[in-house]
């Protein structure tokens, strides 16, 4: 017993001694174990944060392994966008071009319009003026008549209250004059009774007498019917149309149309520095519409005899390389009868003159001086165009004849215009005539006639 307590004593100090040295040994393990332990801690972190950074990079290729795959696609879808694109823009670009010719051309018609409108506005102004002036001055003549009338009402009112004095004064000199007439009947009575008597001796002398005389006398005059003659100027236009035998053919406008016109196969070979334009023209209109229109493509009133049907048209316009114009009379023109028309433009001085059988009815210089009619335009007969070829206002139709039309590429000579007039042979240089025309539109009809009386 005391062994085996002296066992447990000595096994217990030894236990004790060994945990104490255990334990020693376990702190100084735990101090040697403290600095791996941290810096395994550390490697642990870093090895996430590696990881992390790994899966980071990874899902970055997987993404960018994603995207490459799809480059191609996009690539062709890229291509099929930029193929619409581009097809959208041609497209566009196209719609924009013909936009802006439209515009273009709505542009050159409103500004011709607006032209026109100041034209319009710049001849109404005159006719206001005008008559503003004659307004006035019929007012002036007015207010002397009217005092004239009541200067003549007075005096006429004073013949009237005498002619009433007369008439009172006549009434009772008729009065006295029938009391006269009676008294004269009832002597006339007596003196037929005393007459009757006398006469019944020789009343068979007396008969024969008085049948002679109640004879009646034959008439001394007679009446002298007037002879009808036809005005002189219709017998010298009849005898002039007999001679005239140049004209080669007529063209007829029946109605204002737009339908209504007539093309040249050629326009102007070369241009022209002067020119002569001559026609007969016959109207039963009572105004001149257009008779010619030459366009190019930058303007359309190169050269145009512009005519309109106003309610008093008293002028047209004879236009050279728009908005230069001149006005010539046409009042003359409109009786329904032929007339032959000659316009001669000469750019060297800026002179134009304008005959109306053969006599000079308008002159005028310092128009379109230098200036030169290019080539290469559309001319047309009847119509004036606001394009090539077209755009035409029926109110600016011609109605009515045109023979022997001829333009010629020289300025002709005074002496030139009376051996047109009267039927000779045309002058030299001519470059467009009726045989020239290529096309008639509408209701126009060309026909030939070698003198004006058939045509």
């Amino acid at each position: 017993m005391a062994f085996s307590k002296k066992f447990h004593w000595i096994f217990i100090t030894w236990v004790c001694c060994n945990l104490n040295v255990s334990r020693s040994q376990q702190a100084e393990s735990v101090k040697q174990r403290k600095p791996f332990f941290e810096r395994l801690r550390r490697l642990e972190e870093q090895f996430r944060r590696f990881q992390e950074l790994s899966l980071t990079r990874l899902q970055i290729i997987s993404e960018n392994f994603n995207i490459s795959s799809n480059v191609a696609t996009r690539l062709q879808s890229l291509t099929e966008q930029h193929n619409n694109i581009t097809a959208t823009m041609y497209r566009f670009r196209t719609t924009a071009e013909n936009d802006i010719g439209s515009l273009k051309s709505w542009m050159k018609k409103l500004q011709k319009k607006i032209k026109k409108m100041d034209l319009k506005m710049s001849t109404l102004e005159k006719i206001l003026s005008e008559r503003s002036k004659q307004m006035s001055k019929d007012k002036k003549e007015q207010n002397s008549i009217v005092s004239n009338l009541t200067t003549a009402i007075e005096g006429q009112r004073d013949e009237i209250r005498s002619l009433a004095a007369g008439r009172n004064k006549l009434q009772k000199e008729m009065e006295s004059i029938r009391d006269e007439v009676k008294g004269q009947g009832v002597k006339i009575t007596s003196f037929e009774e005393q007459l009757k008597s006398a006469l019944q001796n020789d009343a068979l002398s007396t008969k024969p007498r008085l049948m002679q005389s109640a004879a009646a006398p034959e008439p001394l005059e007679h009446r002298a019917r007037p002879l009808k003659q036809a005005p002189i100027a219709k017998q010298l236009a009849s005898k002039n149309e007999g001679s005239i035998c140049n004209v080669n053919s007529v063209m007829h406008f029946p109605n204002s149309s737009t339908e209504n016109y007539a093309t040249f196969g050629k326009g102007f070979s070369t241009g022209l520095s002067e020119m002569t334009i001559c026609s007969w023209l016959r109207t039963k209109s009572n105004y001149l519409g257009t008779i010619l229109s030459y366009a190019t493509e930058d303007n359309d009133n190169k050269l145009v005899l512009y005519g309109r049907n106003t309610s008093k048209q008293t002028t047209i316009h004879f236009v050279i390389g728009d908005p230069a114009f001149r006005e010539l009379p046409v009042i003359p023109l409109l009786d329904g009868q032929w007339h032959h028309v000659c316009i001669i433009w000469s750019s060297f001085e800026g002179k134009y003159w304008y005959y109306i059988d053969r006599h000079l009815a308008a002159a005028g210089s310092k128009f379109q001086k230098g200036y030169e009619i290019p080539a290469g335009g559309t001319l047309i007969i009847g119509q004036e165009q606001d394009n090539m070829g077209g755009g035409f206002d029926y109110t600016e139709s011609f109605v009515g004849n045109l023979a022997g039309f001829t333009i010629w590429n020289r300025a002709l000579t005074p002496g030139e215009i009376p051996s047109i007039t009267t039927g000779k042979s045309l002058p030299g240089g001519r470059v467009l005539t009726f045989s020239d025309v290529s096309s008639l539109n509408g209701a126009v009809q060309h026909h030939n006639c070698t003198c004006l009386e058939h045509c």
